[in-house]
C-alpha cells in the first residue's frame, strides 16, 4: 500500500491524501529542494515533527538521523515507527521543511483507515461509472469498450507540479505519442477525471483539457476526454479508483493520486498509483496490451 500524506493542503489519512501544499520555508529566498528517503524513528503530533533516519541526500548531507519540520503538521499522528517514506525537502537557513509525503511500506500493516479503499487489481472488473464531461455530455466507461482506456484523476485548480500538473502534462505527452501511430491511437481514449465536480464544470474542464492538449478552442476532445461524476457519485468512484480527496478550507484539496490502464473488456491490465510512473513506461504497457 502506498499512502499519500503531502499535497495540495494539510495532512491525510489514508482517505484523505495529498495534493497541494506551499510551506513557507519554500518561499524563503534561497531554499533548495531535495527528495528524501528514510525511515521514521519518531513522529511528534504535538509539535508536528518527525525524526528521520534518511539514506544520503545528494548534494546535501550523508546518510544521518535527524528531526524534521512537518509544512503540514497535522500528519504526525499518521507516521508510525518504522514506516519507509519519501518526500520532498526544503532547505533553507533557518529549517529543514518535509512535505509531499509519500509512506511506501508500513512498519505495520494494521493501521485501519475510517473508509476503506479498493486496492485495485488486474482483471478486476471496473464499474460502468459515468462522468459529465467537458462537453456537457455524459459519458460512461461502457462506450470505450473495445479500446484501451487509460484513467486519471485531477482537480484543475491543483497547483503542484509533481500532482495533478504532472499527471496531465504526462498524460498530454502519451495522447501525442499516441498519434503517431495511427493504429494505435485509435485502439486508446484517455480520461481524465476530476473529483471537484461543483467547481470543475464542463466549460472549466474545456478550458483546461484544451490547454493540455495544445489545441485550446480547436480541440474537439475525440481522444481524451476531461469529465467529473456527480456530487452525488464522487465518493463511490473514489473509493474503487482507491483516491482519497478532502476539501479544505481555502477551497484547496488533500488527495492522492491513482492512474489505472483498462482493458478492452473492461477489467483492470494496471494501476499506477502516486506519482512516480513515466510516460514512457505507460506507452510500453499501452503496446503490450494492444497486442494481446
Amino acid at each position: 500500500m502506498v499512502v499519500f500524506l503531502g499535497g495540495c493542503r494539510g495532512g491525510a489519512t489514508r482517505e484523505s491524501r495529498p495534493a497541494e501544499s506551499s510551506s513557507r520555508a519554500a518561499q524563503q529566498a534561497g531554499a533548495r529542494k531535495y527528495h528524501v528517503r528514510g525511515i521514521v524513528v519518531s513522529a511528534d503530533a504535538n509539535t508536528g515533527a518527525v525524526t528521520l533516519d534518511t539514506d544520503a541526500i545528494p548534494g546535501y548531507m550523508d546518510a544521518m538521523t535527524m528531526p524534521y519540520t512537518l509544512a503540514q503538521p497535522n500528519i504526525a499522528s499518521e507516521l508510525h515507527p518504522g514506516d519507509t517514506i519519501t518526500a520532498t525537502l526544503t532547505a533553507t537557513a533557518d529549517a529543514d521543511v518535509l512535505d509531499e509525503i509519500v509512506v511506501v511500506a508500513q512498519a505495520r500493516p494494521d493501521y485501519k483507515p475510517a473508509v476503506t479503499y479498493n486496492d485495485l487489481e488486474p482483471g478486476e472488473a471496473v464499474p460502468d461509472f459515468a462522468f459529465r464531461n467537458q462537453s456537457g455530455h455524459m459519458v460512461r466507461l461502457q462506450q470505450w469498450r473495445g479500446k484501451v482506456v487509460l484513467l486519471t484523476f485531477i482537480y484543475t485548480r491543483c497547483p503542484l507540479p509533481n500532482f495533478c500538473v504532472r499527471m496531465s502534462r504526462n498524460f498530454a505527452e502519451i495522447d501525442q505519442s499516441l498519434q503517431k501511430d495511427p493504429g494505435l491511437y485509435a485502439k486508446t481514449h484517455l480520461l481524465s477525471v476530476s473529483f471537484d465536480p461543483k467547481y470543475d464544470t464542463p466549460a472549466v474542464l474545456r478550458s483546461y483539457g484544451g490547454a493540455y492538449t495544445g489545441k485550446y478552442t480547436k480541440e474537439t476532445f475525440a481522444h481524451w476526454d476531461f469529465a467529473a461524476p456527480t456530487e452525488k457519485d464522487l465518493p463511490r468512484v473514489l473509493e474503487f479508483f482507491d483516491v482519497g480527496a478532502t476539501p479544505e478550507k481555502d477551497r484547496t484539496i488533500t488527495h492522492s493520486l491513482s492512474t489505472v490502464m483498462i482493458r478492452p473488456d473492461g477489467t483492470v491490465f494496471k494501476w499506477y498509483p502516486g506519482n512516480e510512473w513515466t510516460p514512457e513506461q505507460v506507452l510500453a504497457d499501452v503496446k503490450k496490451l494492444a497486442a494481446e
